[in-house]
């Protein structure tokens, strides 16, 4: 994923921990909007989720923010 991707998702992550908690998941859609107007984004944050990090469907704001911080 590029640097812009990674600060999105880390931004996202950041607002929905101090929104709901630190106990709040999220699903890769979270990090964009309902209609599918950047699918080439989608398919970059799909691919990092599901086939590099192997993760389950919702997974913790903290959890993913602190994967992608390593990766800064």
């Amino acid at each position: 994923m590029n640097q812009e991707l990674r600060m999105k998702i880390i931004n996202v992550c950041t607002k929905k921990i101090v929104d709901k908690g630190d106990n709040v998941g999220l699903s890769f859609y979270a990090f964009f909007a309902n209609k599918n107007d950047d699918p080439e984004s989608l398919m970059q944050v799909a691919t990092w989720w599901i086939q590099t990090h192997k993760l389950d469907h919702f997974v913790k704001a903290s959890i993913i923010k602190s994967i992608v911080e390593k990766s800064l």
